[in-house]
């Protein structure tokens, strides 16, 4: 451990990896805010960290697993000339039920009020049944891009347990933007239909950079905090103009 502590490669591994892990994860809390804030508001906080602690449990347990985690990408079989592996049903059955879920809290948003009653045990219990469901895709994906950066296991554990403290931290403040923001919801969703795509298309062989993803996210953010910036301004203006009138 002393040696793991003084050499600056390691370091260096363990930086960059817990970077890459708290941005692979934006998803994850992206996903965990929307579908937690059907929930009575007592229960979002508690599915929230309930989530993440799955996720943080799963990669710790999928990273002492890395020997049964190469033979998910073993051939299973062949259809349409594609080999398929465990990894790529995962990864498509993923894709599918974020595309699913997306798609149908867009539907909720533009065509009812995106607040159903439900009861509040059997609502629970379904936040927490879908978070688990995307926590072993994100998991998957998280735990891969560990093993083909960091050499130690000590390394990758440590820089799992770093990102997902760092989005517990951060799974409040988003939420609550999110929900205050009904137009950065919709982003949001739209982002999860694109990350479900790319899960779906990795299934299918064709790699799709998360960096495009992000790129395009990152500029529709841009666009929508200028969107956030003119419509506060213009709140301003008419509470100026009403006061002087």
């Amino acid at each position: 451990m002393t040696e793991l502590l003084s050499d600056p490669s390691v370091w260096a591994s363990f930086l960059t990896l817990t970077v890459l892990e708290i941005i692979l994860g934006i998803d994850n809390v992206i996903f965990l805010s929307i579908t937690a804030a059907r929930l009575p508001e007592h229960q979002r906080r508690p599915a929230r960290m309930i989530g993440l602690g799955l996720a943080l449990g799963m990669r710790i347990a999928l990273l002492f697993s890395i020997a049964w985690l190469i033979t998910l990408t073993e051939p299973l079989f062949t259809a349409f000339s594609i080999t398929f592996s465990w990894r790529d049903m995962i990864l498509l059955g993923g894709g599918l039920f974020l595309i699913w879920k997306a798609a149908t809290e867009i539907f909720d948003e533009v065509e009812g009020d995106g607040h159903d009653e439900r009861p509040a045990s059997a609502g629970f219990a379904t936040v927490i049944a879908q978070i688990v469901v995307l926590d072993v895709v994100f998991s998957l994906d998280s735990v891969i891009t560990a093993v083909g950066i960091a050499d130690h296991l000590e390394v990758m554990i440590a820089a799992v347990v770093v990102a997902i403290l760092v989005m517990m931290v951060a799974a409040e403040p988003i939420a609550r933007f999110v929900e205050g923001h009904p137009s950065t919801k919709m982003l949001a969703l739209a982002f999860l239909v694109m990350v479900g795509m790319a899960l779906v298309a990795d299934g299918f062989h064709f790699h799709v950079e998360r960096g495009f993803i992000y790129a395009a996210m990152v500029f529709a953010g841009f666009v929508e905090a200028l969107n956030l910036l003119r419509a506060r301004n213009r709140r301003l203006a008419r509470a100026r103009a009403a006061r002087r009138d």
